[in-house]
C-alpha cells in the first residue's frame, strides 16, 4: 500500500470491506475525516484512514457507542481504559442474559404458568443481600428458637446456598427452585419437625452418652446390608435392625419395644422426605459441590425392615 496515495470513498470501501454509505456516515461525523478533495470535490483519504476505519469497525463490533469510538480514535480516551470499562459492562449484561435464559429454560421445562414465571423471574433477579435474607428467613424458620440451636450451626452453614457472581444457567435454575422450596410453608414445617425431633433426641443423648443422630446410625447399619442384597424381611436382617433400634432406645431412654420401633419408622419417614433430598441436590448445584448420595434406598430398606418386625 502506497503511504502517499489518496483513495476515493469507493476505493476505501474496497480496501476496508465497509460500505460507501458507512464510510460517508463516519466521515460526516468527523470520525474519519477526508485528507483532501479531488478537483471535482470528491473526498479523498490517505492510508491512515484505512487503519482508523479498521479500528472504528473493531470498536463498533465490540459494542462501543459512536461518541466513545470517536474519543478513542482521537486519543482523548485510552483504549485500555475504555476496554476495561466496556468489559465490565458486558459482564453485567452477560449475567442478566444468563438469568433470563435460565428462567426461560425453567419455564419451558416445567410448563409454568404466567404467575410462576413471574415468581421465578423475581427470584432470579434478587441481589446477593436479598438472597441472604431469604435464606436466613428459611433457616430461622427451621432452626430458630431451639435450645439445641448452637449445635446446629454447622448444619445451617451446610444448608446455605451461595450463588456465584457469574453463575451458570444450571445454577440459576437450581437457585430459583431452591428459593421456591424455601418459601413453601409446608416444606418449612416438615423440615422444622425433623429438626425438632433431632434436637429432642440430642438433648436426651446428652444425658445417656455421646450423641449420634439416629438417622446416621441407621445409615451406617443398613447401608452395608442394602449393598449386600440382604432382604429386609429375612432373618439375616434381624441383628442389623436390633443394632439401630438399640441405639434409638438408648438415645430416648426407653425400652426397645414395638412402640419405639413405630416411633422410629415415623422418624425415618420424616428424614426420608423427598423434598429434603431435592433441596440438598439443588444446594449442591448452586454451590458447585458434588451431588450428594441418595439415602432414600437405605431409609426405605430400614422402614420396611422395621414394619415387618413391628407386625410380628
Amino acid at each position: 500500500m502506497d503511504d502517499d496515495a489518496l483513495y476515493s470513498i469507493g476505493e476505501l470501501a474496497r480496501r476496508t470491506g465497509l460500505t460507501v454509505k458507512t464510510i460517508r456516515f463516519y466521515s460526516d461525523r468527523g470520525i474519519v475525516a477526508p485528507t483532501d478533495r479531488s478537483p471535482a470535490g470528491y473526498r479523498l483519504y490517505d492510508v491512515d484512514a484505512v487503519a482508523r476505519l479498521d479500528l472504528v469497525r473493531t470498536l463498533r463490533e465490540l459494542g462501543l457507542d459512536l461518541p466513545t469510538v470517536r474519543k478513542v480514535v482521537d486519543r482523548e480516551l485510552s483504549l485500555p481504559g475504555v476496554a476495561a470499562a466496556h468489559a465490565e459492562a458486558l459482564a453485567v449484561q452477560i449475567r442478566v442474559l444468563r438469568l433470563r435464559r435460565a428462567v426461560l429454560m425453567a419455564v419451558a421445562e416445567r410448563g409454568s404458568t404466567p404467575e410462576e414465571m413471574e415468581l421465578m423471574h423475581r427470584l432470579a433477579q434478587l441481589s446477593e443481600d436479598e438472597r441472604r435474607r431469604l435464606t436466613g428467613d428459611f433457616l430461622d424458620a427451621v432452626f430458630g428458637g431451639l435450645d439445641a440451636a448452637p449445635a446446629f450451626a454447622g448444619v445451617m452453614r451446610s444448608m446455605t446456598p451461595e450463588l456465584p457472581d457469574s453463575p451458570e444457567g444450571e445454577q440459576v435454575r437450581a437457585w430459583v427452585e431452591l428459593a421456591e422450596m424455601s418459601l413453601d410453608p409446608s416444606f418449612r414445617a416438615a423440615m422444622r419437625r425433623t429438626v425438632e425431633d433431632q434436637a429432642a433426641e440430642q438433648a436426651r443423648g446428652g444425658v445417656t452418652g455421646p450423641h449420634r443422630d439416629v438417622a446416621v446410625a441407621v445409615r451406617d447399619q443398613a447401608g452395608p446390608a442394602l449393598a449386600a442384597g440382604i432382604d429386609p424381611a429375612s432373618p439375616r436382617a434381624d441383628p442389623i435392625v436390633a443394632a439401630f433400634t438399640a441405639h434409638y432406645a438408648r438415645l430416648l431412654g426407653r425400652p426397645d419395644d414395638a412402640e419405639l420401633r413405630r416411633r422410629l419408622v415415623t422418624r425415618l419417614e420424616s428424614v426420608n422426605d423427598p423434598r429434603r433430598e431435592r433441596y440438598l441436590r439443588l444446594l449442591a448445584v448452586v454451590n458447585g459441590w458434588p451431588a450428594p448420595e441418595s439415602l432414600a434406598p437405605v431409609f426405605d430398606w430400614s422402614v420396611r425392615a422395621l414394619r415387618v418386625r413391628t407386625r410380628r
